[in-house]
């Protein structure tokens, strides 16, 4: 089976909503993710529901979001938000220390270093410029691999390379990137990722990965009874020992989005993110070439619209889109068609 086939057959598997240019807002469920959240209320509204069948589900979260991203599931930590996993990483920050971030990153990435206290400073620049800016006394640099706003992709390797020499820790945010773009958590120290973007899950499924010998230097804040290796054994308080690896950053998971998490992530990972990853960004060239913009290497295509004037064109034409920042914001992914570029250029021509 060549990769077309294998693309063309999981397109089969998501609903068709021609127009929908969103990913970077919020993905498309898989009929499989559907089936498997109605399957969920069914069992719950009638008493059915099983706890201990969702908690082997959550591995099956961890095993199959560890595989997408390259590391094994032990070093893969599962809760519900980015904000509480960076809150988390902020606790690596040693008293006075500084956190690199970039200038109009994502707030739930950055927010909870401003409020770290102990004299934590957090120093702002533009992406361009983040490799440069790392200097000795950087504790920790923490980014988005791909911008929310613009859909910029970071140069992570002179970024990493950067740190590196200065002795900082490395926090990226995959949420905008994992489901098209190749990505080797490995690379980082530490990454998070929210699934309901372009892995198509559920809102309330969260991933964190921390590389081997750093779950010491990371205060589990939000310990409870899940984040043990068997949270079955420590519900109560007497016994509460922490997982041995990256489990025990997790979260008590949210039940009611954990088997259409599995679905999605069943889905994505049936096709190989090479594929993916062209399809998606040979669209988003194409838009851009029909928009007058120079070709870039991201599935999310934006350009100003201050007043929001082309947002509006797309919104009348029944085309879903967004607006971030003073920019129109539109995104392609699995389910989109050129059919779709099509529409965008008509939308804004009219």
């Amino acid at each position: 089976m060549n990769a077309q086939t294998t693309l063309l057959e999981l397109q089969r598997q998501y609903p068709s909503v021609p127009g929908y240019l969103s990913a970077c807002t919020a993905g498309l469920p898989a009929t499989t993710t559907t089936a498997a959240l109605q399957t969920f209320i069914d069992e719950w509204s009638t008493g059915r529901m099983d706890a201990h069948r969702i908690s082997a589900q959550v591995e099956q979260c961890r095993s199959l979001y560890a595989g997408l991203v390259g590391v094994a599931p032990e070093r893969v930590a599962v809760g519900t938000q980015i904000s509480q996993f960076a809150s988390v990483v902020a606790t690596a920050v040693p008293d006075g220390g500084e956190v690199l971030c970039v200038a109009g990153d994502f707030s739930s990435l950055t927010h909870p270093f401003e409020q770290a206290g102990r004299n934590v400073r957090v120093r702002y620049v533009e992406l361009e410029h983040l490799a440069d800016a790392v200097r000795p006394g950087t504790s920790l640099v923490a980014w988005s691999h791909v911008q929310s706003a613009s859909g910029a992709v970071s140069d992570h390797r002179a970024i990493l390379a950067a740190a590196e020499a200065a002795g900082a820790l490395t926090c990226v945010d995959l949420t905008q990137a994992v489901g098209w773009l190749p990505v080797d958590a490995g690379d980082f120290d530490i990454t998070i990722c929210h699934a309901y973007k372009w892995l198509n899950a559920p809102r309330g499924s969260a991933f964190m990965t921390v590389r081997a010998g750093l779950d010491d230097a990371l205060v589990p804040i939000a310990a409870g009874w899940y984040s043990a290796d068997d949270p079955w054994s420590s519900c109560y308080a007497g016994h509460t020992p922490l997982a041995a690896g990256a489990g025990r950053f997790d979260l008590s998971p949210a039940w009611p989005v954990i088997p259409g998490t599995v679905a999605a992530l069943e889905t994505i990972a049936s096709i190989d993110t090479g594929a993916l990853h062209e399809h998606a960004l040979g669209l988003a060239n194409a838009a851009r070439s029909g928009l007058g913009l120079e070709p870039g290497d991201s599935a999310i295509v934006t350009w100003s619209d201050i007043e929001g004037v082309d947002l509006a064109s797309l919104t009348r034409a029944g085309i879903v889109a967004s607006g971030r920042a003073g920019n129109a914001r539109v995104a392609f992914h699995v389910w989109n068609t050129p059919d779709d570029v099509a529409g965008l250029i008509e939308a804004l021509r009219r």
